[in-house]
């Protein structure tokens, strides 16, 4: 889900949540998301989480990028936080 919180936020952009099944997939996905934005020149600012507390963040300053477990979205609840941003984007 990719969220617009400019109007929201004064820390950023966008929020992208996704969802990773299990400790690996969430590695394997920040990994690769990690991957491909270096690729076209965008720099990680810093990381946070771990694959194994089921929650990482990417920051990026313009956009951050959140991988949960499905039980780590729910109870950290991103989409209910900010349900006043528009969603720009929804899997």
């Amino acid at each position: 889900m990719l969220l617009d919180v400019r109007k929201l936020s004064g820390i950023t952009d966008f929020f992208l949540i996704a969802t990773g099944n299990s400790g690996p997939h969430i590695k394997a996905l920040a990994e690769e998301v990690t991957r491909k934005l270096r690729k076209q020149g965008v720099r990680c600012y810093r990381k946070a989480g771990t694959p194994e507390s089921e929650w990482m963040a990417i920051d990026y300053v313009d956009a951050v990028v959140h991988v949960f477990t499905p039980e780590a979205r729910q109870r950290y609840g991103l989409e209910d936080l900010w349900s006043d941003a528009p969603v720009l984007a929804e899997n």
